[in-house]
């Protein structure tokens, strides 16, 4: 993920911090690890989860209101809160393999809770240039297909920046803490530039020079700009009438999105997966690009590679909706280029709102 870059300095001194304490806590070598920064959609987080979670919900306050989540593997909660209460190492393994959570436990687990937002409280108030505070709010356990997943359960629904670490201890397998901070919680610790104004196109101006009576020299400059095109006119995809490009196999699929797209006012082409991208790109200058599929899989996932690699110098956002992801998956078409995940059926309203982000559009 892009930017961001004092946030994660942020967090990533504070995780470690707060490893060690919890460590000290639980009379446990324990490290917290950032390891990976991503952006994710509520629905493209919990989609593929395989695994229970336990959610503790933090509340910003004072010049940075608003919630972010703190979220364990539920397995690794179990086995903190189990060496905090001296609970014998074979019941642990059994509480863990039946994703069983008690009041004492929650309780116990409050209290590694409350020392990592101690850690990050610390962190925060000292880098931020305002006032902050963070309190613990509460906690709630999801496990997939037994608990309900709702437009609030286990949290809103919604963007998230996702910052990943990875949990160590000695004698233990363990998994990762997730920090998912709202995108806009995330610009008002972090606030991000806005991107550069492209260049204004010069060739008009030096066709109207050319074009002036004994103006020799004009037209020699104009032979030499002729020979040695601008950037812009070399990279595919940026000249000529805004432009969305829908990439799917499916006839229909591709005629719902581009009903869902009808709103922007940019010329909208459509292709399947295999098309010549180099063709697709050359009929306008692409905004935006959506691939849908079935599967994420590779053949996918080499489309959004192909468009990241032709324009590397100037990046195209990309949507990549599936019906069906694998977390694997996930992390491959955000590492290769996707901006956003979306599954499928796509919801109008969400790919609006993706779309009026990514470009820059009004809000309605």
């Amino acid at each position: 993920m892009d930017g961001y870059v004092k946030l994660h300095e942020m967090l990533e001194t504070a995780l470690r911090q707060a490893g060690e304490e919890a460590g000290m806590l639980l009379g446990q070598g324990l490290s917290a690890t950032l390891t990976d920064s991503l952006t994710f959609s509520k629905a493209a987080y919990f989609g593929d989860l395989d695994d229970g979670v336990f959610v503790l919900d933090v509340e910003s306050r004072e010049e940075y209101q608003g919630q972010f989540y703190l979220v364990f593997n539920l397995r690794d909660a179990i086995l903190m809160s189990s060496l905090l209460l001296g609970i014998p190492a074979p019941r642990i393994k059994e509480k863990q393999r039946l994703s069983i959570i008690e009041p004492d436990d929650i309780d116990a687990f409050g209290e590694i809770g409350n020392m990592i937002n101690g850690a990050m409280n610390t962190t925060f108030q000292a880098s931020l240039a305002g006032k902050s505070h963070l309190k613990l709010q509460g906690s709630k356990k999801y496990v997939p297909e037994i608990d309900p997943l709702t437009d609030d359960n286990p949290l809103p629904n919604g963007d998230y920046l996702l910052f990943r670490s990875r949990l160590e201890m000695e004698g233990q397998e363990m998994h990762h803490l997730d920090v998912l901070i709202p995108v806009a919680l995330g610009n008002l610790f972090d606030p991000q530039p806005l991107p550069a104004e492209p260049e204004p196109d010069q060739t008009a101006d030096t066709d109207t020079d050319a074009a002036q009576p004994g103006t020799g020299a004009g037209s020699a400059t104009l032979s030499d700009e002729t020979e040695t095109p601008g950037k812009s006119g070399a990279v595919a995809g940026t000249t000529g009438e805004d432009m969305i490009a829908v990439f799917d196999n499916d006839d229909e699929e591709r005629g719902r999105m581009l009903e869902m797209l009808g709103f922007v006012g940019f010329k909208l082409v459509e292709s399947t997966l295999d098309a010549d991208i180099k063709e697709v790109f050359s009929k306008g200058n692409v905004r935006l690009v959506v691939i849908g599929s079935q599967d994420a899989d590779d053949r996918e996932l080499a489309v959004c590679i192909k468009i990241n690699a032709m324009r590397q110098d100037q990046p195209v956002p990309i949507i990549m909706c599936a019906q069906r992801w694998t977390r694997t998956a996930v992390l491959k078409a955000l590492k290769y280029g996707a901006r956003e995940i979306v599954i499928k059926p796509c919801d109008p309203d969400e790919i609006a709102g993706k779309v009026r982000r990514l470009c820059r559009l009004p809000a309605s």
